[in-house]
């Protein structure tokens, strides 16, 4: 297939060069496979991701799930596939959700959280701002807004601020975590995991509404059959992941209004 370079770019789990090199090499195999001219772009923060999502050469690029159930489905870039985690938390279906992670060597019980300090990465952030905001909502005793600190940008911002004692307590997507624990496992190590918190709809592959037909089709089909090519399986294990799969919008469709549920109780952070 011939056609001008799309962009493919996995900021969203940049968390180091050389688990970007592994998202990278994944994208080469698959402009490899699908025939479609891919340029690999990194994004870095503090770059807004919402210019990111907002681009109209995008091939194959990682969007949360809470940004891309607010936009109204006109607007919204077209799904490719999702990630299915190896990990037990995925269950073998496209979901993650956030570790609820404070610091190894510092004593943290569940009654605890209520007066814990917080720490945020973005509000139009599932993993790092809605799913803790959800589990804190449904503590007995809730944090406040002034017991929180953020924005944080992304999980290596939580991390940090949590070595650093800036915060206590904050919410880390369980993907991420996976791929420092396999990768960068020096980055975790001084981190324990309190709690885990509900599942949402995997960040997922999007391409622009500019993009044809055609590039989608092959892009989506490529990747639906990766695990079924032996390069492609071998791509995915170093990813943490099993596989990509059709992605459910219904469930992302329900992500605005679990996010309004948890303004009524908690607020804003």
């Amino acid at each position: 297939m011939t056609t001008s370079a799309a962009i493919a770019c996995s900021r969203m789990y940049n968390l180091s060069p050389k688990i970007s090199g592994l998202w990278d090499r994944l994208f080469h195999w698959l402009a490899d496979r699908s025939g479609v001219k891919l340029e690999v772009i990194a994004h870095a923060a503090p770059a807004p991701l919402s210019e990111l999502w907002g681009r109209a050469d995008m091939g194959a690029v990682l969007m949360c799930g809470f940004p891309f159930s607010s936009l109204s489905p006109a607007e919204r870039p077209q799904p490719l596939a999702a990630p299915v985690s190896l990990a037990d938390w995925a269950n073998g279906r496209p979901v993650y959700a956030s570790h609820i992670v404070a610091a190894k060597d510092k004593p943290l019980a569940e009654a605890d959280l209520a007066t814990a300090r917080w720490g945020w990465t973005v509000r139009d952030s599932q993993s790092g701002y809605n799913a803790p905001r959800e589990f804190a909502s449904e503590l007995a005793h809730r944090p406040s807004a002034a017991q929180t600190v953020g924005p944080l940008l992304n999980p290596r911002g939580v991390v940090e601020a949590i070595r650093a004692g800036a915060i206590d307590v904050g919410g880390i997507d369980a993907y991420a975590y996976q791929l420092l624990a396999m990768h960068e496992p020096d980055m975790v190590a001084p981190l324990r995991i309190v709690a885990t918190t509900k599942p949402a709809p995997f960040p997922l592959l999007v391409a622009s509404r500019q993009q044809s037909p055609e590039v989608v089709a092959a892009l989506r089909a490529v990747l639906l059959g990766a695990h079924e090519d032996p390069e492609g399986r071998d791509i995915l294990a170093l990813l943490g992941l099993a596989a990509f799969a059709q992605p459910d919008i219904a469930a992302y469709d329900q992500l605005p209004a679990r996010a309004r549920a948890i303004d009524e109780i908690l607020g804003t952070w």
